[in-house]
């Protein structure tokens, strides 16, 4: 019978350490990438399975009280897949609906986590709460989440976690709009919503770091509606207004409609800027807005959480993802 094959024969004929394989067994990123590919293609010459995962490569993708087709979470799944495809782990997609205020213990959880050992980690996309991620966290499994829509309390120290720079973009947005000479800027958005309230924030900084009175006004609808409304009630009320910065570009093009029905003109009357980059190049006038970046998002989700499957003593880490403000037709120099 012929002698059973070891990992310190895959070692060998990879010429690397044997700790090494059982990094590479065990999905640790910290693995050069040459590497990682010869130990495995000497695993695969021997017939040798490297089973860190326990026989399984999924990461489920979990887009939470969010629309399948939602522009931005969609590309955070692209982005997510796309680094997990290429490091050898396969990404699962499934919906999931709950209680944002439920009690963590009463949360039901997908089914497919039920399964031990079948999901190795989960990615935690759309709007989601503290509550879900302490349900997950009972259940043992690796989380990583998308920072910028949890609702209400939790503690982002605890959870790996990625952000899109609301706040630093919100600034430079202010800034832009300080530049064209505009000094009478409001903020228009929906009340309570976290993403909102950390480019309120970025806009809140600018204003006073310019010497100007930040004017915010909340609405408590849906985003459209709430620029609509928001904006009739500055002109109803009399309020000296040159640049309104929405919260989302479905909150801007609100505002478009309520200035049209006014009888003002964008941006000729009124310089407006939007949030999001996902409807802005469609309105006219093409919207200046402040563009995330979704993919790299995605990208840097599934490495946090893939790191953490071969590393799961790691503190929590937060990254944070720049934005950028991409300049178009709707706002222009004041005389």
């Amino acid at each position: 019978m012929p002698p059973k094959v070891t990992l310190r024969d895959v070692a060998r004929l990879a010429g690397v350490s044997p700790a090494t394989v059982s990094r590479v067994g065990r999905g640790n990123l910290s693995v050069d990438d040459n590497i990682r590919s010869r130990v495995r293609q000497a695993a695969a010459q021997l017939g040798v399975r490297l089973d860190g995962r326990h026989g399984s490569s999924l990461v489920l993708f979990l887009l939470a009280n969010r629309p399948m087709l939602h522009p931005i979470h969609s590309r955070i799944l692209v982005g997510a897949e796309g680094y997990c495809a290429a490091h050898g782990w396969d990404l699962v997609l499934q919906s999931y609906r709950y209680v944002l205020d439920e009690e963590p213990k009463r949360i039901r959880t997908p089914r497919i986590l039920e399964r031990r050992g079948l999901v190795r980690a989960v990615i935690l996309a759309g709007t989601n709460s503290g509550n879900a991620l302490e349900a997950l966290r009972a259940m043992g499994v690796e989380v990583a989440v998308f920072g910028n829509n949890v609702v209400g309390k939790w503690e982002p120290s605890r959870e790996d976690a990625v952000y899109s720079d609301e706040i630093g973009g919100a600034r430079e947005m202010t800034q832009y709009l300080h530049s064209l000479g505009h000094r009478d800027i409001w903020y228009v958005g929906v009340a309570g919503r976290p993403w909102m309230l950390r480019s309120a924030e970025g806009y809140r900084q600018e204003m006073e770091r310019a010497g100007l009175e930040p004017r915010i006004r909340w609405m408590h609808t849906e985003e459209r509606e709430a620029g609509y409304l928001a904006a009739k009630s500055l002109f109803g009320k009399g309020e000296a207004v040159t640049a309104i910065f929405a919260g989302s570009d479905s909150a801007a093009e609100g505002v478009y409609r309520a200035l049209r029905d006014l009888g003002l003109r964008v941006p000729e009357d009124v310089s407006v800027c939007g949030v999001n980059d996902s409807e802005g190049s469609i309105l006219h006038p093409a919207l200046t807005t402040i563009r995330p970046f979704p993919e790299e998002v995605g990208r840097n989700l599934a490495e946090l959480v893939l790191d953490r499957i071969g590393n799961p003593d790691l503190p929590p880490r937060q990254r944070v993802i720049p934005t950028q403000v991409v300049r178009r037709d709707s706002c222009v120099r004041r005389g």
